[in-house]
């Protein structure tokens, strides 16, 4: 099967569409601002989680779509978290890649 070809008429809006490929957003509702966190144990031994499951899991997530590496995956979330300035940090590196198996 061959593509359609189609003749752009509006490059204005064209362009526009374009532009507006690279734009990112982030946005964090309450729910999941007070779910960042974990409030219960894990139930084993030794420490509790600091991060809840939401929290892993949104990481590996942005981990995934913007093919980071775990580090650069902290600082990119903690990056985002600045620029909303929302009071909350990323998992470290090490917490995501061990959490990472269990979930």
């Amino acid at each position: 099967m061959s593509k359609e070809k189609r003749k752009i008429v509006n490059w204005e809006q064209y362009n526009k569409a374009l532009v507006n490929r690279g734009s990112v957003t982030f946005w964090l509702d309450e729910e999941a601002i007070s779910r960042w966190h974990c409030n219960e144990h894990h139930g084993g031994r030794g420490r509790g989680f600091e991060f809840s499951d939401t929290a892993i899991e949104t990481a590996l997530m942005i981990k995934g779509i913007f093919n980071l590496s775990l580090r650069a995956t902290e600082g990119f979330i903690n990056s985002a978290f600045k620029l909303m300035s929302v009071d909350l940090k990323s998992p470290d590196y090490i917490s995501i890649s061990k959490r990472t198996k269990t979930l």
